[in-house]
């Protein structure tokens, strides 16, 4: 009888450790944290994820009593540049692959404001992921929460292995006269 028992045990034991994953569930690494996943932005993306990430700069230029900013897109088509030639580099900086600057890429698309920053990163995070780490750090959350910008100008290039380089370029006000 006690074999018997212990036998069944076993088995059901057994079948439980063979049940499927909770479907919501996601891997965890050795820090405790979720692994990461490959965040894929399909051709038909591009407008929810522009105004997603619009909105959700007014909403924390708003919290801070600051004036919303509008989609331009001559700093779209800069960001969109950038973006490419960073992948190109395969490195995450302010430089084009031309010695471009920020300054130049706004003024070859033809932007008449001032260029006030430029924010960039290489991820496979989420455009609103992205944002919340340029929030934590001082400089770029300058740049995003600048009290002169109008404008807004948001893009990226996703690699085929799913890497994303994003760019946030913001401007407003009267052009700049260094350089000039």
């Amino acid at each position: 009888m006690v074999r018997l028992v212990s036998l069944l045990l076993v088995v059901v034991l057994g079948l439980a450790a063979c049940t499927a994953p909770n479907p919501g569930s996601t891997a965890v690494g050795a820090d405790g944290k979720p692994l990461p996943t490959v965040y894929r932005i399909r051709p038909g993306d591009a407008a929810k994820i522009q105004f997603r990430m619009v909105d959700s700069v007014n909403a924390l230029r708003s919290a801070s009593g600051l004036t919303p900013v509008e989609l331009n897109s001559q700093l779209n088509a800069a960001a969109a540049t950038h973006s490419r030639d960073m992948s190109v580099q395969n490195r995450p900086w302010h430089f084009g692959s031309d010695g471009s600057s920020p300054i130049d890429r706004v003024r070859r698309v033809g932007y008449s404001g001032a260029m006030l920053g430029e924010v960039i990163s290489e991820t496979y995070e989420t455009e609103l992921e992205t944002l919340a780490a340029w929030m934590e750090e001082p400089g770029t959350r300058r740049v995003i929460m600048d009290r002169n910008a109008r404008d807004i100008g948001f893009s990226w290039f996703q690699e085929s292995n799913g890497k994303i380089w994003w760019t946030l370029v913001m401007g407003g006000g009267q052009p700049s006269l260094v350089g000039l």
